[in-house]
């Protein structure tokens, strides 16, 4: 709806001095031709809009001009209520400010509004954490959290997965991202993305000097690189397996981030299914032991030999015990 874009307009350009209408454009889902348009419309309505031509130009608002969220609609208000768990505000020393923040919202909310907005903040709950969580090492996230809005180069201790001596590493961050329970601090290293688990951060220093960022590389499209990197890399090997259809539900909810798509019912018979299963190197398919005889490897040759080694070692293990 033309009134949605335009309110949509105006809160964006609350945070910029300058946007592109390219960028409006992009991020409204229209043309520049139609975002010119709608600056016409706010300026006729008596909004303090301007242009400014040119290959720094841009569309922005007369200084100190500000709007509610009175344009809100309904569904929109309820999207600002799906309460996430608290865990992720407590862990930055943002819980109270977060309870505060919705408070003030729910009270410039229009009256028709307010009672959908309450309700989804009762009946909907996010929880990020997973079942069974493992306990992880402390880390001062509220610390590392004022770091990061520094905008200031870190120096940091780490240690990588499966290492025990820790490196020193001199990062510029872009922030940080919380992925299932865990914490990760997003930067680059040398000019180059790097992913850093909190939990594994042992020291974190500020330095004097700014950040040193990629020009035009911001938060959310770093993470997605990032992200994409550590998924590619997953697939080594994939491997052939049998599951009971009985077990169905608790292999995909343990190891179903690994099948490459969904399970199918194998010929003639009602008890088993096939799936294919991605690894990034065979001994991981070590993973699949767990599930005992409700999974069998049917291939690749090297995976079926992996597993047997793996099953003779623990054979011989317990027996010498």
């Amino acid at each position: 709806m033309k009134f949605d874009r335009l309110l949509s307009i105006v809160l964006l350009l609350q945070h910029r001095d300058l946007v592109p209408a390219k960028e409006l454009a992009e991020r409204l889902e229209v043309s520049q031709r139609t975002i010119y348009r709608d600056v016409e419309a706010l300026s006729a309505a008596g909004v303090p809009v301007y242009a400014e031509r040119g290959q720094d130009g841009g569309i922005g608002l007369l200084a100190g001009f500000r709007t509610d969220v009175t344009g809100l609609t309904t569904d929109e208000a309820r999207a600002l209520f799906v309460l996430a768990s608290q865990s992720a505000h407590s862990a930055l020393g943002l819980d109270h400010a977060h309870g505060s923040a919705l408070r003030k919202v729910m009270a410039a909310l229009p009256a028709p509004h307010r009672p959908a907005a309450e309700l989804t903040s009762r009946r909907i709950l996010i929880e990020p954490d997973r079942w069974h969580a493992a306990p992880r090492p402390e880390t001062d996230l509220e610390a590392l959290y004022a770091a990061v809005l520094s905008d200031r180069r870190l120096r940091v201790r780490y240690r990588h997965s499966g290492q025990t001596a820790l490196r020193t590493y001199t990062v510029d961050p872009y922030g940080l991202v919380a992925k299932a329970g865990t914490w990760y601090l997003v930067a680059d290293h040398k000019g180059k993305p790097r992913l850093l688990r909190t939990d594994r951060l042992s020291q974190v220093s500020l330095l004097e000097a700014e950040a040193r960022r990629r020009p035009g590389a911001e938060l959310t499209q770093v993470w997605h690189d990032l992200r994409r990197q550590v998924e590619d890399r997953s697939v080594g090997v994939r491997v052939a397996v049998r599951l009971r259809r009985e077990r169905l539900d608790m292999v995909t909810r343990i190891a179903g981030g690994y099948f490459t798509g969904p399970p199918v019912p194998e010929a003639g018979t009602d008890e088993w299914l096939r799936v294919e299963v991605a690894y990034p190197v065979v001994e991981a398919v070590r993973h699949l032991l767990q599930f005992g005889t409700d999974v069998q490897v049917v291939g690749p040759p090297e995976a079926r030999a992996e597993m047997t080694r793996a099953i003779a070692e623990l054979a011989n293990q317990y027996h010498a015990a």
